[in-house]
């Protein structure tokens, strides 16, 4: 369809076909869109390129995103929790995968003409900037709190995070439309793979440059996968101490290169996952709640040994019942705080859940 003089500026966007949409410059929100029969007073645009955050945009604040990130990168230091379960929980983590997808061919050029109020846009540099605040000033600061839990209060703290977990599986297990039998065989192989992963030994590495941003490539990967904790691939590449330390430190020599490989595997991998969700979507959720659910013997509050931080502990954590950590250690087992941080946990998914249905709107 094609509409000429003021009747074309007062009708809304128009869809043509399955691809595309049509209408005036103005309601373009997406900088992908190309003039229309060479004015520049329309537009032409893929749609699927510019299912960008518009209705985030405008659901969420500045420091709503930042306390998201904040709990994105609190999550990604703790071996056995993923940030990805927690960006899914709170509701962002379809739209940052679609963000991540901006950085390319695109945004180079605009960068290298320097139409850099187009570039933010493009970039969706609202909706990045605070989220990517929020995780750099959590891993920057709450590193030494989560050490502090994990060392002195390691059965509630597991507890907190086992019901954090296992709601959180439920949820995104509800979040599948339709069960076929493609879909339980992905979510059993999730379950496998995730049951593979944290019972591997970790592995003596190189300290060189090279292997840390490798290291990083892998654990970034890893954090975008909920349910898979790029922490514990830390863990088992011999890194996650030596990270710690360096993030402790501010030390660049080690930091640099896991940066770099980290935006590496963030930006090529989101990609995948983004274009798996948009033609698979049933199919890649059942696997996503396969690997939440084969990761939760990884945050069972009784394990031997109680610490993953000491730097001589390559074992494969062991878990225990109750009585048989009581008889280990010699101590009280706590099991009535155990239930109540875990209930704790469970309380906090379902209010996030439940704010979620109230300010969601569709991203498409």
């Amino acid at each position: 369809m094609i509409l000429y003089g003021r009747a074309a500026t007062q009708l809304p966007t128009l869809a043509l076909g399955p691809g595309y949409a049509f209408g005036p410059v103005s309601q373009v929100p997406c900088p992908s869109a190309r003039p229309y029969s060479g004015s520049n007073s329309y537009f032409l645009l893929p749609l699927r390129r510019c299912t960008t955050l518009t209705s985030m945009k405008h659901s969420q604040n500045f420091w709503q995103l930042f306390l998201r990130g904040m709990g994105i990168g609190s999550a990604d230091i703790v071996p056995g929790i993923s940030g990805g379960t927690v960006a899914l929980l709170t509701g962002v983590y379809e739209a940052l995968l679609q963000a991540l997808q901006a950085f390319d061919a695109t945004a180079l050029r605009l960068l290298g003409t320097g139409q850099f109020s187009v570039l933010w846009k493009h970039l969706h540099g609202a909706f990045l900037l605070p989220l990517v605040l929020g995780i750099g000033l959590s891993l920057a600061t709450t590193v030494r709190l989560v050490i502090y839990l994990l060392t002195y209060y390691p059965i509630q703290t597991w507890s907190f995070f086992l019901g954090l977990s296992l709601v959180a599986a439920f949820t995104v297990y509800q979040k599948i439309k339709r069960w076929q039998l493609c879909t339980l065989l992905m979510s059993l192989g999730g379950l496998v793979v995730a049951c593979s992963i944290t019972r591997a030994t970790p592995l003596h590495t190189p300290d060189t440059g090279w292997f840390i941003g490798l290291a990083g490539c892998i654990a970034v990967c890893a954090m975008l996968l909920p349910g898979i904790s790029g922490s514990f691939v830390l863990v088992l590449l011999g890194k996650y101490v030596f990270m710690l330390h360096a993030l402790q430190a501010l030390q660049l020599r080690s930091l640099v290169p896991f940066v770099l490989g980290g935006g590496v595997g963030l930006l090529s991998f989101s990609r995948v996952i983004a274009w798996l969700l948009r033609r698979h979507h049933d199919n890649t959720l059942a696997l996503l709640t396969g690997f939440m659910l084969g990761s939760l013997n990884r945050v069972w509050p009784w394990q031997q040994p109680l610490s993953v931080l000491a730097p001589s502990s390559f074992a494969v954590p062991k878990n225990l019942s109750p009585l048989q950590f009581q008889a280990i250690y010699h101590q009280d087992p706590l099991v009535p705080q155990a239930l109540f941080w875990m209930s704790l946990g469970v309380l906090l998914v379902l209010a996030l859940e439940r704010r979620a249905r109230r300010t969601k709107r569709p991203l498409a």
